[in-house]
């Protein structure tokens, strides 16, 4: 286990590497590894471990009655996930959780972060400010998915994402974590019809993709 990688998560700030054995022996850890496109928790379980991810990429994703998807998050080493669910007893899962590539997860048991094992476990406190740190980041991040798909145009709903990346990662010029499908789902837009939009802003001169790489434009190039 990569204890200084560990230290390093939001999960785990403010404990230092050498303290990490102790604190996963206490919380249970238990890691698991997963191909790409494998269910790693489905929505209906009941779930008590909540999910770090340690390599690869996960994505949130709810699905309807009709087969319509949608995708709510994509994350990356060192995120979290199903803490909420992990820490609220019986409480169902509403999406599901999908390995986007090869992912290793490690499984923490969240009643021993809230409890405490069988002796007290050192840093309960520290964990338990960070796990309310990372809830409040996640009402964050579903509060923006809000933002980008409230406008009724797919242009709309595509310059509020691709703006709010620039501004994020600091570059006109940047990589988004989802392909053409995916950020379909994310938008709530039909593939096709994101193709086509992403086509004609490309001839207004508003940017420049390749892939999931984008060069956004305030005027024609």
């Amino acid at each position: 286990m990569d204890t200084l990688f560990l230290s390093k998560t939001a999960l785990f700030r403010g404990a230092a590497a050498d303290e990490l054995p102790q604190i996963l022996a206490c919380l249970g850890a238990v890691s698991r590894t997963y191909g790409k496109a494998q269910t790693i928790y489905r929505a209906g379980e009941l779930v008590t471990s909540l999910g770090l991810v340690l390599t690869g990429r996960v994505q949130i994703e709810a699905d309807d009655l009709w087969g319509n998807r949608s995708v709510l998050d994509s994350l990356g080493p060192g995120a979290v996930f199903a803490e909420t669910y992990a820490c609220i007893p019986g409480e169902r899962l509403m999406v599901n959780v999908v390995a986007a590539q090869p992912a290793e997860i490690l499984f923490l048991q969240a009643a021993r972060i809230l409890e405490g094992g069988g002796e007290d476990c050192a840093h309960r406190g520290l964990l338990i400010r960070n796990l309310f740190a990372i809830s409040a980041q996640k009402n964050l991040s579903l509060s923006r998915r809000i933002f980008h798909t409230s406008s009724k145009s797919i242009r709309g709903r595509l310059l509020s994402y691709l703006s709010a990346q620039a501004a994020r990662q600091g570059s006109r010029e940047f990589t988004i974590p989802f392909n053409r499908q995916q950020l379909a789902d994310y938008l709530s837009v039909e593939r096709s019809a994101l193709s086509h939009e992403l086509g004609k802003m490309a001839r207004d001169g508003l940017l420049r993709t390749e892939k999931n790489h984008f060069i956004l434009y305030a005027k024609e190039p």
